[in-house]
């Protein structure tokens, strides 16, 4: 067992001058530390009086910043604002030497001033959480120590991070590691996995009993890992017993927040916490933990262009980290809701948010810097992703060419997400509760998705409570108007748009057109499909702008939107709107589509029979029917294919070869329409045109089109068989004594009886005169005695006709 501590002191104590030390040295270290080592609050104040000027500390979550400054003020028995202060969004206490900030807020500070004047040290707390803006301000942070500030400190302290990468990173810093924690922890694990389709609320509310239950001897906090707001409160309606519930996580009011951190009373208290508890943060008694062992992460699409929270297994990292609270204060127990047997089945670590975020905000902040080369990523941000972070941008007016322009900056300026900065400025004050809201969760649970319900429901709750059923959070209403107060005073000046046109200014990519059908189906303008959910008064609007989607790849599902106006939606994007005539093969309907249109992005706002269409255009959409429907090969011109194919220098008459280009037969198609113009096309001319006048001639020198008989009837040679072939009645060749030949090469002649039955073949007529004749003759004379059967066949006149009867 770990020696016990007196209250003055923690484990980070013992590692302390071994990191001043190498802040002095080297300008640069690796602080790794356990959870509830005390680096948050020790660190800073430690270094007070080696750092010349101010240290910046970056928390990850406003809760934790503001905790953090609270707690480092109280040690040093002063008010905030004297030597320690806080900035976060929305609320700043300056401090003289210590300031506490949200990682946004350190992008803006570098971005303003990239050699940060009058800061001598950037402490980057919590780093294994790896989320964007650490590691994009660590990298910004890096490359303004290298060019512009030499003497600047660089401290990356984290609590579970494999600390090599980042020392190499940091040109081989120092690595300081604090011993373990205070008291040893014991883990309990479930004795068999939870089975198939376990439902996690009841399963957590479970375990929590049974570890209130086997512990209450101990005493202390008990403090429950869960994924979310809505997990919490379900487990917390499912919890009784003489025993105080407090739930805490990012979205509650500061009040209800203080009170969750605050020392617990005579009864026993259960926190049920997001992983906003895992790190930073100090909950006062913990002795037990409870770990659902899951986490709620965003996952970015950039293929939709949508983000969904995914609930996912925790890592191991996470893991350790919440086993760490149970051993602050003394020793502890840490209840695990899954089988020791599963534990290696969890990723080691969470992966960086850099790899699965939108990269929107990142690529305008690179953009704002002016160059992302030699950057100290830790890890390289997915070029897709970036891609369409870009584009997005490009399409907002931030970018042009890939170069920030003077919209961009000032988007950057802003502390929203682009697409809503971009509403603000455009839009003006009148936009600024809708961009609140769209950067908050959804007030109203339950509701239909008209964006129009919250706005009423945030611009005069009482009005809105009146008219509708679906209560809104008071809380997260609060914050929204708080917010929207703040945007403002940020906000341009510029006349007022209504909900659907400011919400198309931050979505142009999912402005919704309805399908045909009787369900409420979208295809949106950045080409995806999305779906209202059935009944839902939205479905009912043509057009819409879906603001909240769930991110189902293949169609999904809207959760939050406002309708627009077509009208409204031509008034905003004029300049977007194209008129283009489309001719087209429709496959469904077997026939060339000739339609004018007004298109934005995927959308068709109009659509006419376009009556006199280019036919230039007609016969290359006419080309796109006969890919589906194939050459259409009548005889004739199947007969002249196959002699091209036979006459050495000629082109490739081919399938594939014919198919790969359509200029040949394009001149042949400017009135084709339909399946059946297609199918009843011949392609005797497009080939005799293909080839050419002269080749035409020797063409027909090396293989002529036909035999002509002695009768002066031409007959058409098959150049399909092995040997050119034709086919003729026996009679017919009477008086041929030279062998028909096909250009150099002889004729196989099939020759028919007066029925038109085959009775000989032969590629030397003379020879079969000779020979052959005398026994064809003998079987067929008494079968066809109207017809002559000549003893001399060479001498004889050819003839189709019978003698007449009766002689």
């Amino acid at each position: 067992m770990t020696e016990a501590r007196s209250p003055d002191t923690l484990p980070i104590d013992d590692a302390i001058p071994e990191l001043r030390a190498a802040l002095a040295a080297h300008g640069r270290a690796v602080l790794v530390a356990p959870p509830g080592a005390g680096k948050t609050t020790r660190v800073p104040l430690a270094l007070l009086d080696l750092i010349p000027g101010r240290i910046v500390m970056l928390e990850p979550r406003r809760l934790a910043a503001r905790a953090a400054a609270e707690r480092m003020a109280s040690t040093l028995g002063e008010p905030l604002g004297a030597t320690v202060g806080y900035r976060i969004r929305g609320e700043a206490v300056p401090g003289a030497r210590i300031e506490v900030v949200t990682e946004g807020i350190l992008t803006r500070m570098i971005q303003s001033d990239p050699d940060l004047p009058g800061i001598g040290c950037v402490i980057f707390d919590e780093f294994h959480e790896r989320s964007l803006n650490a590691d994009l301000g660590l990298a910004l942070v890096w490359e303004s120590r290298a060019a512009l500030r030499s003497d600047l400190a660089v401290l990356v302290m984290s609590a579970t991070l494999e600390a090599e990468p980042v020392a190499a990173l940091l040109d081989d810093a120092p690595v300081v590691r604090s011993l373990g924690r205070a008291f040893p922890v014991e883990t309990r694990w479930l004795d068999r996995p939870l089975p198939a389709g376990a439902r996690l609320v009841p399963e957590a509310a479970r375990l929590i009993t049974q570890a209130e239950s086997e512990t209450r001897g101990t005493g202390g906090t008990i403090l429950a890992f869960l994924p979310g707001e809505g997990e919490i409160r379900r487990v917390a309606a499912m919890l009784d017993g003489p025993v105080e519930v407090m739930p805490l996580f990012g979205a509650m009011e500061l009040s209800a927040q203080r009170a969750a951190l605050a020392p617990p009373g005579d009864r026993r208290r259960i926190v049920l916490a997001t992983s906003i508890a895992e790190t930073s943060l100090t909950i006062p008694g913990v002795r037990v933990v409870v770990d659902a062992g899951r986490a709620r992460r965003a996952r970015f699409d950039p293929g939709s262009g949508m983000t969904r929270l995914v609930t996912e297994r925790v890592s191991r990292a996470e893991a350790e980290q919440r086993r760490g609270r149970a051993g602050r204060v003394a020793p502890g127990i840490c209840y695990r809701m899954w089988a020791r047997a599963e534990e290696g089945s969890l990723p080691a670590f969470a992966p960086p948010e850099i790899a699965t975020a939108d990269l929107a905000g990142l690529a305008l902040e690179l953009a704002a810097w002016g160059s992302e080369e030699g950057l100290a990523f830790l890890t390289r941000p997915p070029a897709a992703a970036l891609a369409e972070a870009r584009a997005l941008l490009e399409d907002l007016g931030a970018l042009k060419d890939s170069r920030i322009t003077p919209h961009g900056r000032a988007l950057a300026a802003l502390p929203l997400h682009p697409r809503l900065g971009h509403m603000l400025l455009t839009a003006g004050r009148g936009a600024a509760d809708l961009a609140a809201l769209m950067a908050e969760r959804d007030p109203i649970r339950g509701a239909p998705a008209d964006l129009s319900l919250r706005l009423q429901a945030i611009r005069d709750p009482r009005a809105y409570a009146e008219r509708h059923p679906w209560p809104a959070d008071r809380g997260t209403v609060e914050r929204i108007r708080a917010e929207g107060r703040r945007l403002r005073r940020l906000a341009s000046d510029a006349a007022p748009l209504s909900p659907g046109q400011m919400a198309a200014l931050a979505y142009p990519d999912r402005i919704g057109l309805r399908r045909k059908g009787d369900a409420p189906r979208y295809v949106l303008s950045g080409g995806k499909g999305a779906v209202l959910a059935e009944g839902d008064p939205l479905g009912a609007q043509r057009l819409i702008v879906a603001t909240d989607l769930d991110g189902d790849a293949r169609e999904a599902r809207v959760r939050m939107g406002a309708a627009l106006d077509e009208a409204d939606l031509r008034a905003l994007f004029a300049d977007r709107i194209e008129a283009v005539e489309l001719v087209e093969w429709s496959r469904r309907e077997g026939r060339v589509l000739a339609r004018r249109q007004e298109r934005v992005g995927a959308l068709v706002l109009s659509d006419r029979a376009l009556d006199d269409p280019d036919q230039q255009a007609v016969a290359l959409a006419a080309w796109e029917g006969l890919r589906d429907l194939g050459l259409p090969w009548t005889p004739a011109a199947r007969r002249l294919r196959a002699r091209i194919a036979l006459v050495e220098g000629m082109p490739d008459v081919g399938d594939a070869a014919l198919m790969a280009d359509p200029g040949w037969l394009l001149p042949w198609l400017g009135k084709a329409r339909t399946s059946a113009d297609l199918r009843a096309l011949d392609l005797t001319e497009p080939l005799k045109a293909l080839i050419g006048w002269d080749s035409q001639r020797r063409l027909d020198e090396a293989a002529p089109a036909a035999f002509v008989s002695p009768l002066g009837r031409r007959i058409p040679i098959d150049y399909d068989a092995e040997t050119p072939t034709v086919e003729a009645r026996l009679q017919e060749l009477f008086g041929v004594t030279r062998h028909p030949m096909a250009g150099s090469r002889p004729l196989r002649i099939q020759m028919l009886s007066p029925g038109g039955k085959p009775i000989a073949v032969t590629t030397d007529l003379p020879g079969f005169w000779a020979g052959g004749y005398a026994d064809v003759r003998k079987d067929m004379r008494g079968r066809y005695p109207r017809h002559p059967w000549p003893e001399d066949p060479t001498t004889a006149d050819p003839t189709v006709r019978a003698k007449p009867r009766g002689t």
